[in-house]
């Protein structure tokens, strides 16, 4: 395979992990060719700390593995979406909802599922079980059975136990599959054991072996019983060159070894060394697994067995710290390094990419183009229809996503307009890679776009295409350049002027992506806290117009909070009303979660030490309801994508839409000697 062809990497488990760990760490190793990692989650749960996070010992933080974070780290694309199928003949991953990838090269490891049964809840995929969990309760008085009594089945009854120290449990085995030194243990632990044919209509959680994803059955791929890939030694798929597998849905023909996170884990390096000698032509290179792997099993009172085939010690409270000592250092293996970070400071993208408000007005008004700014324009001799531009550098990796959120920043300056959106023209320029690649991206980037608005009945009507002459980034997806033209109508659009003495300002969605996006940069934003502003600035809020119209005549003015952030947009409303003042309730104002604690750590976007210049509106008309902290004022000119409206309008108004949808206010206007 050249260093033209596409690598993707489907699911995030174990092995994925570890191989872009090792890019990440050793960047000279990773294949110079396009590769993106698909996951259904930005996370990935590191399995061994799964019983601590049952038991409550762990936050689910502590054991998440930030895949999107690591991707950045080793100059891969991450794309979060769920799986549905393969199509081999097309050489292309099925996607759900969204366009098929391309791939030349695909490695596996999308792990596995518990095994289907009538009843119970199965304990794979993970985020199911534990969101099964978190619904139940400790003083539920019905019984809850783990059905299942091997390693994994004993190690979360023990869980349970711990985090619900009254509450009846059972755990399931078959006849006489537990020896008595672990019988001990249970019956100390207060877990009746009950056998296969004993009838339970209660909450179950089934730890019953597992399989591979029911998907795998129908790509014509060759698969074991237990519906698991099958591959060389090498960890290639049989009878596919260009198909690798590793993890739990994955076995070697001939070491056969059953799903654990152990072999997963173990297979991180030869896969590695096989992927890049493949992208070279390389020969690659057998793995031979060893045939036991140590296991330690954690109870529930601070102790531990050790297992290696049929010998067993302990347990024993020092085989306990070796564990969490074993699976701290693991986690701790996938944390950014000081000096990465240190020497991560770069540009921020999206919005925070725009001109600075300083140097954009003194151009305007030296070309005779000042004036009183608006979201969009009205074309000479049809006032009805607006039209408006806007882009930005890629956001983010993922160009289907990038291209839905660039269509959703652009359209939301006609909804500030309280216009509806009919047609939309992009000029997209691709970066100089490949042209197989740039197709794909270019696909990927118009599907996004498409995606937008397509939900508001509006049509692409057109655009242009361009080659950047600029060096292309890596991934190569972050060198997508968008910026789309979008076309709409009102008869009677609102606009940035308009305030009126006793308005009441309120704001759509919450402030902060800027902030987030900054410290996701130097890893400082959590995948948590970024996955809620993306779940955010994903959602289209043209449907905000339809709660708006029946108190239509009761707005006054709008517009959206963008590059400039609060405080400078707000401004731009006050430039032509010099009779009014501005009452802003500071702890009104929604933020993101884990915003102010970026803040507070000295974070911020790159626009925003131009964007404070817009402070200077609270000594003035603009006034807080109480003395602001330094994360308020950092908040007010945080540069947004895909920002909220903030919109002037009556009180009574103002109450209606404050009952019927996400409106919060957040200030009120008022005569300025009144």
């Amino acid at each position: 395979m050249s260093a033209a062809g596409q690598l993707l990497l489907a699911g995030g488990g174990h092995s994925h992990a570890l191989l872009l760990k090792h890019w990440a760490m050793r960047p000279q190793q990773r294949p110079q060719l396009s590769i993106t990692l698909v996951n259904r989650t930005s996370t990935s749960l590191y399995s061994g700390m799964v019983p601590g996070l049952i038991a409550g010992l762990y936050q689910r933080d502590e054991l998440a593995i930030d895949l999107r974070q690591l991707c950045d780290r080793a100059g891969v694309a991450f794309v979060e979406a769920e799986i549905t199928g393969l199509n081999l003949q097309q050489n292309c991953l099925r996607l759900q909802q969204r366009p098929a990838l391309h791939f030349d090269l695909l490695s596996l490891d999308v792990g596995a599922v518990s095994r289907p049964s009538a009843i119970g809840i199965p304990i794979k995929p993970l985020e199911a079980s534990l969101a099964f969990l978190q619904s139940e309760g400790g003083t539920d008085p019905r019984p809850l059975r783990v059905v299942g009594a091997g390693a994994a089945g004993l190690e979360v009854a023990l869980a349970l136990r711990r985090r619900w120290p009254q509450r009846e449990l059972q755990l399931q085995q078959r006849r006489g599959q537990l020896d008595q030194a672990i019988q001990q243990v249970l019956k100390r632990a207060r877990i009746a054991l009950i056998d296969d044919d004993t009838h339970h209509s209660g909450p179950s959680l089934l730890c019953t072996g597992s399989q591979g994803p029911a998907w795998l059955a129908t790509a014509g791929l060759p698969l074991d019983p237990d519906g698991r890939i099958l591959t060389d030694a090498c960890l290639r798929v049989e009878g596919h060159r260009s198909l690798f597998a590793s993890g739990d849905c994955a076995v070697i023909s001939t070491a056969p070894r059953a799903a654990s996170g152990v072999w997963a884990v173990r297979a991180g390096r030869p896969l590695a060394a096989n992927l890049e000698a493949a992208c070279k032509g390389q020969p690659l290179r057998p793995w031979r697994p060893q045939r036991q792997a140590l296991q330690l099993i954690g109870t529930y009172q601070n102790s531990a067995w050790a297992r290696w085939g049929a010998w067993q010690l302990g347990p024993s409270p020092l085989l306990w710290r070796l564990k969490r000592r074993i699976d701290r250092s693991f986690m701790d293996g996938f944390q950014q390094p000081s000096s990465m970070r240190e020497a991560a400071s770069m540009a921020c993208r999206g919005c925070a990419a725009k001109l600075p408000a300083q140097p954009l007005v003194a151009a305007l008004e030296r070309v005779g183009l000042g004036g009183q700014p608006e979201d969009a324009a009205r074309l000479p001799d049809h006032p009805e229809l607006l039209q408006s531009v806007d882009g930005f550098p890629a956001l983010v990796s993922d160009p289907w996503l990038n291209g839905r959120l660039t269509a959703l920043h652009a359209c939301s300056d006609l909804w500030a307009c309280g216009a509806k959106v009919s047609s939309a023209m992009a000029t997209i320029t691709l970066p100089m890679v490949p042209t197989d690649e740039q197709q794909e991206l270019l696909v990927q980037s118009l599907a996004g776009i498409r995606s937008v608005l397509d939900e508001q009945g509006a049509q692409l009507i057109g655009g242009h295409t361009m080659e950047s002459r600029s060096a292309t980034p890596m991934p190569a997806s972050l060198g997508v350049q968008i910026t789309l033209t979008v076309n709409g109508s009102s008869t009677s659009p609102w606009m940035k002027s308009g305030l009126r003495p006793g308005d009441a300002l309120l704001i759509s969605r919450p402030l902060g992506t800027g902030v987030l996006f900054a410290g996701a940069m130097t890893g400082a934003t959590s995948a948590r806290d970024l996955d809620t502003a993306l779940q955010g600035m994903a959602c289209s809020q043209h449907t905000l117009l339809q709660q708006v119209e029946p108190v239509r005549e009761g707005v006054h003015a709008c517009t959206d909070i963008t590059g400039f952030g609060l405080l400078g947009h707000l401004g731009e409303m006050l430039e032509s009303e010099p009779g009014l003042a501005i009452q802003l309730d500071g702890p009104a104002i929604p933020a993101y979660p884990g915003v102010f604690d970026l803040f507070d750590r000295g974070v911020s976007s790159t626009l925003s030490p131009s964007n404070r210049a817009a402070w200077r509106w609270l000594d003035g008309p603009v006034q807080l309801n109480q003395p602001p902290s330094a994360s308020l004022l950092e908040l007010l000119v945080d540069p947004q994508t895909c920002g909220p409206l903030l919109l002037a309008c009556t009180s009574a108004a103002a109450e209606r839409l404050i009952q019927n949808g996400p409106w919060i206010q957040i200030g009120s206007a008022t005569a300025a000697h009144g």
